[in-house]
Formats: C-alpha cells, sequence, structure tokens
C-alpha cells in the first residue's frame, strides 16, 4: 500500500478532492459548483459559445454538460438562443445574474486557489502550477479536447 501513496495518479487524485473540498467550502454561500463555474467564466470569455465548443473549452463531457447547463440557465444565469446561421445549434451567453454572480464570487475562487498553494513555499508555487499546466497541455488529447 506504501507504494501507492507515491504514485502520481493517486496524488493527482488526492490533490482534486482537496481542491473540490476547497472550493465547497469556499463558494457554498453561491450555490456554485467548480464546473458550474468554469462554465460560466468560459461562457463570458466566449459570448455566443455552443454547447461542445464549451465542453471542449473546460474539458467536461459534452452529454453531462448538458445538465450543468440547465441548472445554470433554471438559475437565471445563463440564456440560450438559436444561431443565426444554424437555429437547431444554441448559443449561449451570460445574463446580467451570471455575470453578478461571478464577479462577487471571484475573491471566494482566489481564496481558493490561495489555500491550495499556501502548504507551499512561496518560490515553489509558481513552479507547481507551471508543471500542472505543462502536464495537462502534454496530455490533453486524454479525458477531454481542451486547447
Amino acid at each position: 500500500m506504501s507504494d501507492l501513496y507515491g504514485m502520481p495518479g493517486h496524488l493527482v487524485r488526492r490533490l482534486h478532492q482537496i481542491s473540490t473540498a476547497l472550493f465547497a467550502e469556499e463558494c457554498a454561500e453561491s450555490g456554485l459548483t467548480s464546473v458550474q463555474y468554469a462554465a460560466l467564466t468560459a461562457i463570458r470569455e466566449n459570448p455566443q459559445v455552443d454547447a461542445t465548443r464549451l465542453s471542449a473549452l473546460i474539458a467536461f463531457d459534452r452529454s453531462t454538460l448538458g445538465d450543468v447547463l440547465e441548472r445554470l440557465e433554471a438559475k437565471g444565469w445563463v440564456q440560450r438562443g438559436p444561431s443565426p446561421q444554424d437555429r437547431r445549434v444554441k448559443l449561449l451567453r451570460l445574463s446580467p445574474a451570471g455575470a453578478q454572480v461571478l464577479r462577487e464570487i471571484e475573491p471566494a475562487v482566489a481564496r481558493v486557489q490561495e489555500r491550495l498553494l499556501a502548504p507551499l513555499e512561496a518560490g515553489e508555487r509558481a513552479g507547481m502550477v507551471r508543471l500542472l499546466a505543462r502536464l495537462v497541455d502534454l496530455h490533453g488529447h486524454l479525458g477531454g479536447d481542451a486547447p
């Protein structure tokens, strides 16, 4: 069992659990999940994006993303409308309430990042983020189509 605790995959899974718990603590009042936050942020940065492209942007399964988008729309944070080029395609945009919730939640999300990296020395933090980003980039073709 001791080998398990040195395996990168296990450590990444544990770090994901820790990150998710921190997000839940910091963002509980908003009722927002980390996936919903990612979706809202990507929609804000890519107005009129369709759900297929959004799933690639946040590396989230397209079929599961549909449920996320339904919840965001029900909360009044996202609006869907037909594409002028193809009325079967629905384009997404933030509602004013969605933009407001993002503005309000950003300090809490920043605290999540700070708390996640806080145990590291200041000089280690940027290196950790750089290495994580590099691994995601190098393995990006697996588990999602994120850029």
